[in-house]
């Protein structure tokens, strides 16, 4: 049997496709501010060599680690994949976060200080005093509130931004939340594990970001990643 030593502190999980063009600058800024944390990343065969660059970062600087995955298999799965690595490994607070800049790492040290206090859920909210977004259009501001206050309707919590993925975890919580089971795979993922943290009593907080449209790279967002969205959330209500 191989022991796994346990590697208290934070852990950064962060799914990367075809982000080489940002991927070392995120590194730099995540470990600028944040110099005691990990990062893993978790890349799904990116066919732009991002795999092989985080390959070469990592060997440079044993904070930070890799996942590879066989190929593109959703960012739901990518979280769960670096959750559960996370856990194996004992880190007692665990950050999701995207690799294309639109979440500044400034925001991490008040992040993990709120749930170093007690919270079991940190979330990088764009939806309360102090929060919002940048380089958005109004299609995308409305199809995001829109989903705030659908999701929030039908499943009764109360959480300002329930697709907001910018979010530490405490460990305790994501060891409570049944990970094998989460359903959700793309945009609904993130409403998917408030909701269940939520509904286990733990204590959920909102901290103000400002939301930076992504400069590199294309948007993951489609039309299915939605459409599973506004399913899924029934199903969450119906407890399917």
């Amino acid at each position: 049997m191989v022991h796994t030593p346990r590697m208290a502190g934070s852990l950064i999980v962060m799914p990367t496709y075809n982000e080489r063009d940002n991927v070392p600058d995120i590194a730099a800024r995540l470990l600028a501010a944040l110099p005691a944390t990990h990062v893993v990343f978790v890349d799904d065969n990116s066919p732009d060599g991002t795999g092989a660059l985080l390959d070469d970062m990592a060997a440079a600087d044993p904070r930070l680690h890799v996942i590879h995955r066989e190929g593109k298999l959703g960012l739901g799965t990518a979280y769960v994949a670096g959750f559960r690595w996370a856990i194996a490994r004992g880190y007692d607070f665990v950050f999701e976060m995207d690799a294309d800049g639109s979440h500044d790492p400034k925001y991490l040290p008040q992040m993990l200080a709120l749930a170093e206090d007690g919270a079991d859920a940190v979330v990088g909210s764009r939806y309360v005093p102090g929060g919002g977004t940048v380089n958005w259009g109004i299609g995308r501001k409305v199809l995001s509130m829109g989903a705030g206050i659908y999701a929030r309707a039908i499943l009764g919590f109360d959480v300002r931004d329930v697709t907001a993925g910018f979010v530490c975890w405490r460990r305790a919580a994501l060891e409570a939340l049944e990970l094998e089971t989460v359903g959700s795979n793309g945009y609904s993922f993130q409403i998917e594990m408030k909701y269940r943290a939520a509904r286990r009593g733990f204590r959920i907080v909102e901290t103000p970001i400002v939301f930076v449209d992504r400069r590199v790279g294309q948007s993951k967002m489609s039309r299915a990643i939605v459409a599973e969205a506004l399913v899924k959330v029934w199903q969450l209500r119906l407890g399917r």
